[in-house]
Parts: C-alpha cells; structure tokens; sequence
C-alpha cells in the first residue's frame, strides 16, 4: 500500500502515519483511546498542537516524544518523562525507532504568532523510504522552501499561517510527489480554501485531501 494511503488527519495538524511505526503529529480531539502512538512529535506549544488529554489518549507504556527543545518545561509540567523525549533544535538530525527525523524551523515572517525566537519546529521523517514534511505553523521560510522531500503536509488556512496561495507557492518550491492541505476548515479558515490552494498548485503535484467535512 501507498505510505499516502496510510496517513490521516483528524483536524488542524493532529496527523497520523500508520506504518511499520504509529507516528502521530500534535493530536487533537481524538475520538476514544487508540493508545496506539509508537512515536508523537508536537510542533509547538499552542493548545491545538499540544493538547496533553489528546496525548494521554493515544500515548502508551513506551510512547517516545519529539519535541522543540524550547518545550522542556512544558514537557516536564505535563508530566511527560525526561527518558521518552528527545527534544531538538532547529537544524538538528535524529533516528528513533529507525526512523530518521529531521527538525525544521517554523515560524513568521511578518506575523507574531509563532516567532523565530521560539525555536518551534516541523519535522521532515523517512517511512517505508519516503519522505515526509510535517510543516507545523509556519510561513513561507528559506528553510522551509530548501526542503526536499516526497509529501509536504502543508497548513494553508491563513491568519496564523500561510493563506491558501501562499501555500501553493511554497508547496511549489518545494516541488514534492503530494501535497496534503492542513490546518483548515475548522478553528481557522474554510473547507474551501483546498479549492484554492488545489487551483495554484502545479499540475505536476498531486493534491490530497485528508481533512473530511
């Protein structure tokens, strides 16, 4: 099966890639308790990417967790163990799980949302030999867009992040196999606004939605 076929999202950025390993990226109004997250990586510290009653719900005995470093205290006031989280920088490289984890900065250019000075991040991870980007909340970087990658899970809902357009354009510069459009149609944005970024993006990416209204 396609590693696309495997990877879900539930709202926001609460994404989920079931594959050898259970990945599982800022969950958010999990329904029930899966328990089933082999690995969770939190983005940054808003409460619709760090939500610990979500965290509790698909956590299990020897969940690990990937984390900005800037998060520790956070961390460590939730009540989640120093030994089952490695905490990252921007730039820096790491393999958990035999999974190899690559730490992008994330953050606005000319909004004050999440700044540069926080060190919050997005994850670029290599499952079944591709690569995914996890962009987190972020604009349009030179990071960002130096990116190589195989599917980019791109926020697209504007306010806090990139509008739909802006989106596409950086999705663009990127020029990976797919796109999958996040971030949307729920706390911020609109349902329609994958109609927009779908219309900018270029014909050579394939765009596929996940998000289900």
């Amino acid at each position: 099966m396609n590693i696309i076929d495997n990877i879900t999202v539930n709202e926001q950025s609460s994404i989920c890639i079931a594959a050898d390993k259970v990945l599982r990226f800022d969950p958010l109004h999990i329904s029930g308790e899966p328990h089933d997250a082999d690995l969770i990586f939190i983005t940054h510290e808003h409460y619709d990417h760090f939500s610990p009653d979500d965290i509790a719900k698909v956590s299990k005995s020897d969940t690990l967790f990937v984390a900005p470093k800037s998060m520790i205290n956070t961390f460590r006031k939730a009540g989640i163990p120093d030994e089952k989280a490695t905490y990252l920088n921007p730039g820096d490289s790491t393999s958990l799980l035999d999974i190899s984890i690559n730490a992008v900065p994330a953050y606005n250019l000319m909004k004050p949302f999440h700044p540069k000075k926080n060190s919050w991040l997005g994850y670029v991870v290599t499952v079944e030999n591709t690569r995914i980007y996890v962009c987190g909340d972020t604009d349009a970087t030179k990071e960002g867009k130096a990116v190589k990658c195989d599917i980019v899970c791109v926020p697209i809902g504007g306010t806090f992040t990139l509008t739909a357009k802006q989106a596409a354009e950086f999705v663009n510069a990127i020029a990976p196999k797919i796109a999958v459009p996040i971030h949307y149609g729920t706390i911020v944005g609109k349902p329609s606004d994958a109609d927009e970024f779908e219309k900018y993006v270029d014909s050579g990416i394939e765009v596929v939605r996940k998000i289900l209204f």
